[in-house]
């Protein structure tokens, strides 16, 4: 029985075990199961291998994705370019590294660009982000990053210095922190939303709830709306190709 499966921590509801599951059971893939790997720290990451012989690939979540690349045997040109893992395949007990993140991002959010989307705001600097920025930065969009510290400069900026001003000319605002996600679904991060208007295009990286605190307010002021749960799917079909690439 082939094994696949997720790390990070802690692990509640994941959409990637109930997501493989069910496509085993749809695709009739019957040598094959996913589990939950919660593990405490990345350095156990290791023994988790040796004592999962049969254990394929796995996928990496929050706080793992730049955690892990000291564990791994090689990383892909765009994985280090992204400078975070999302996808490792296992052969022969060595660990490779892919950012699949960036795939399933840059497939999901193309379709709403528009010319009038010259520029974005990113919100957080972990690994999601860094696969987001990644995309941006191929695609041509200038981006500043936003979080609650003071230590960065640069491409940084504090949630306080945005203005009505700079969301018209960071029309695009991607979300890439867990605030709202559930089940503290009433939370959201602290923009002036009522700044915002149809020429805003708001993404959230998260799926659950699938309409986000930060989406709704964005909605309700005439913005082009998505969650996740696309840019999951496409992650997680990447993740299978590269787990069975021959």
């Amino acid at each position: 029985m082939k094994l696949y499966g997720l790390i990070g921590y802690p692990l509640g509801h994941s959409f990637s075990k109930q997501y493989f599951t069910e496509k085993f059971i749809r695709e009739q893939i019957t040598d094959c199961s996913f589990e939950l790997f919660p593990i405490s720290h990345i350095d156990r990451i290791g023994n988790l291998i040796k004592s999962e012989t049969n254990l394929q690939g796995l996928a990496v979540t929050i706080p793992y994705k730049e955690a892990v690349l000291p564990f791994l045997y090689k990383i892909d040109p765009v994985a280090e370019a992204v400078g975070a893992v999302n996808c490792i395949r296992i052969i022969e007990g060595k660990c490779y590294g892919y950012n699949t993140d960036s795939t399933g991002f840059e497939q999901s959010l193309s379709p709403l660009l528009k010319a009038s989307h010259p520029k974005a705001l990113v919100l957080g600097s972990g690994g999601s982000s860094k696969a987001v920025q990644y995309v941006l930065t191929k695609k041509g969009i200038e981006f500043l990053i936003v979080t609650s510290s003071d230590k960065h400069t640069g491409k940084y900026i504090q949630y306080r210095q945005i203005s009505e001003a700079l969301l018209q000319e960071y029309p695009v605002i991607i979300n890439c922190t867990p605030v709202g996600m559930s089940p503290n679904v009433h939370e959201y991060p602290q923009l002036p939303y009522e700044f915002l208007s149809e020429k805003n295009l708001l993404f959230d990286l998260i799926y659950s709830p699938s309409k986000t605190k930060f989406l709704q307010l964005g909605e309700e002021r005439g913005a082009t709306v998505k969650n996740g749960f696309e840019m999951l799917v496409l992650q997680a079909e990447e993740n299978w190709k590269i787990w069975n690439a021959l």
